[in-house]
């Protein structure tokens, strides 16, 4: 069986309520790339939300790093426990940075963060 490595609505953050919950309440975690925000949910599902800020450049520039960023978790998503809001902010750096890059400091993070799952 083929695995399909999709990236449900369910499984997003969408409204600016939510965002606004998980800064003020979760717990940051960043290196000069990123900025990871985790908040526990009451919920089985993990749902994840993506960001870069206008100081970064312009809208063509954020999207691409919200591309980049939305694609490196899409390829591990499954390595991240449930039961978790996630919010990842683009930094500067990010800029020159190829997907490579991204992955690595995003599972970087991930593990400082203790959000990743135990492997069997």
């Amino acid at each position: 069986m083929v695995k399909r490595f999709t990236l449900p609505k369910i499984g997003r953050l969408c409204q600016s309520k939510s965002f606004q919950s998980v800064y003020r309440s979760g717990k940051s975690y960043a290196n000069k790339q990123l900025v990871l925000y985790v908040l526990p949910n009451l919920s089985a599902t993990r749902r994840v939300g993506f960001a870069a800020g206008k100081r970064l450049g312009s809208a063509v520039l954020r999207n691409r790093l919200k591309r980049l960023l939305r694609e490196a978790y899409r390829l591990n998503q499954e390595k991240f426990v449930s039961g978790v809001d996630l919010v990842l902010v683009a930094r500067q750096p990010l800029i020159n940075a190829g997907l490579a890059q991204v992955t690595k400091a995003l599972l970087d993070l991930s593990n400082k963060a203790k959000i990743m799952r135990k492997e069997v």
